[in-house]
C-alpha cells in the first residue's frame, strides 16, 4: 500500500513523520568511552525515532491552537520559564526547591564518561530492563580505539555493561557492536523493574502434556525468521489517508471494522487443534502465493530475455551461376 505523505499541515492542526523523510542525525552528547587507560572521543546520536501521528489540541469550532499556560496556583498568574524550579514534595506536604545549580553540583561521575564496568554474555540480560538505542560515532581522534572496541565486542560475542549520564539521569547502558558501529541500549535499574507475581495466574492452575505438545506444534507451524520488514503501522497510514481526503475535501469512509469475538474456552483441547489446523492451511496458502509470485517472476524475467535476445541472423543464400555455354 502506497503510504501518502501530507507533510505538516499547520492548518489541520496534524503533522505526520513519513518513512523516507530521514533528516541529519543530531548530536544529543558529547564524550568519551573509558575502556580501560584507553579512552575513545565519541558523539551520541539517536538510533530511533517513533513516527506516529502528532496531533494538535485545536478549536474545532475555528481551528485555533489550544495554548498551556504555566500558572502559579497560589497567585493566579502566568509565571515565566526562568522563575520555574523542581519542586520534591515531602510526606508532610512541605515542598523542598531544587535549583539546576544544586543538581549540577552533584558528584556524577559518569556525567561526560560511558563508563565501562564489565562484559556480559547478552542472552543474559533480560529485554525488559533495556530502554532507548543509541548510535556511537568516534571523533577523528577516536577511530581506531573505536574500532578496536568494536571488533573485539564482536569476536567475543559478548556485551559492556555500563553507566552513563544523560539529562542529568545516571543509568546503566548496554554497549554492542551492530552493523559496524558501537550502539548503546540504556537500562532500567533493578528496583525499577516490578515484581510479576501480583499478575500471575495461581499456582494451582496445571495444563496436561498433551494439551503442551499441541500448543507445541502450534509454536512449530508458526516459526518464521523474523522480518521486520514484512510489518507496517497500518493505523497510521489509515490515519495518513483520512487526512488526505479531508485536506481534498472528498467524502471519507470507515473501514469495515472486524469484530473479535471474545469468548470463555471450554474445550482447550479442542481449541488448540483447531488453531493448529488453521495454522496449517495459513502454511499452504502463503507457500502456494510464493510459488505463485516465483512463478510469475519467472516467467516475465524469460519473457523479457526473450525480447531483448536478438534473433539469428539468416545466411544469405548465394544463387549459384550457370555457365553460359560457348557458341
Amino acid at each position: 500500500m502506497r503510504t501518502f505523505c501530507p507533510g505538516p499541515i499547520p492548518s489541520h492542526g496534524i503533522f505526520l513523520s513519513c518513512p523516507g523523510n530521514d533528516f541529519l542525525m543530531q548530536t544529543i552528547w558529547k564524550g568519551a568511552i573509558s575502556f580501560g587507560f584507553v579512552t575513545i572521543p565519541i558523539r551520541l546520536y539517536a538510533a530511533t525515532e517513533e513516527r506516529d501521528v502528532a496531533f494538535h489540541q485545536v478549536h474545532a469550532k475555528d481551528k485555533g491552537r489550544i495554548r498551556h499556560r504555566r500558572v502559579c496556583e497560589l497567585e493566579g498568574k502566568e509565571v515565566p520559564y526562568t522563575e520555574i524550579a523542581r519542586g520534591y514534595e515531602l510526606p508532610d506536604g512541605d515542598v523542598v526547591v531544587l535549583t539546576d545549580e544544586d543538581l549540577e553540583d552533584l558528584p556524577l561521575v559518569s556525567s561526560k564518561v560511558i563508563d565501562v564496568l564489565k562484559f556480559v554474555p547478552l542472552d543474559q540480560v533480560d529485554c525488559i530492563y533495556l530502554q532507548r538505542s543509541y548510535y556511537l560515532q568516534p571523533d577523528e581522534t577516536g577511530a581506531k580505539p573505536y574500532v578496536l572496541l568494536r571488533d573485539a565486542l564482536e569476536r567475543s560475542g559478548k556485551v559492556a555493561l555500563v553507566k552513563v549520564t544523560l539529562r542529568n539521569r545516571e543509568s546503566l547502558a548496554l554497549l554492542r557492536a551492530r552493523d559496524g558501529v558501537l550502539v548503546l541500549h540504556t537500562m532500567l535499574w533493578p528496583d525499577e523493574i516490578r515484581d510479576p507475581k501480583t499478575v500471575a495466574p495461581p499456582e494451582d492452575v496445571s495444563v496436561q502434556p498433551q494439551e503442551i505438545a499441541v500448543a507445541e506444534s502450534y509454536i512449530t507451524m508458526l516459526t518464521e525468521d523474523f522480518q521486520p520488514d514484512e510489518y507496517v503501522d497500518e493505523y497510521r497510514q489509515a490515519v495518513a489517508e483520512l487526512v488526505q481526503a479531508k485536506a481534498a475535501g472528498r467524502e471519507t469512509r470507515a473501514p469495515e471494522k472486524v469484530e473479535v469475538e471474545v469468548s470463555k474456552v471450554v474445550d482447550l483441547m479442542a481449541a488448540l487443534q483447531a488453531s493448529v489446523e488453521a495454522a496449517k492451511k495459513q502454511r499452504v496458502a502463503a507457500e502456494t502465493g510464493r510459488t505463485s509470485a516465483r512463478r510469475t517472476a519467472a516467467e516475465k524475467s524469460q519473457k523479457a530475455g526473450e525480447s531483448t535476445t536478438p534473433a539469428p541472423k539468416t545466411a544469405k543464400k548465394t544463387a549459384r551461376k550457370t555457365p553460359r555455354k560457348p557458341t
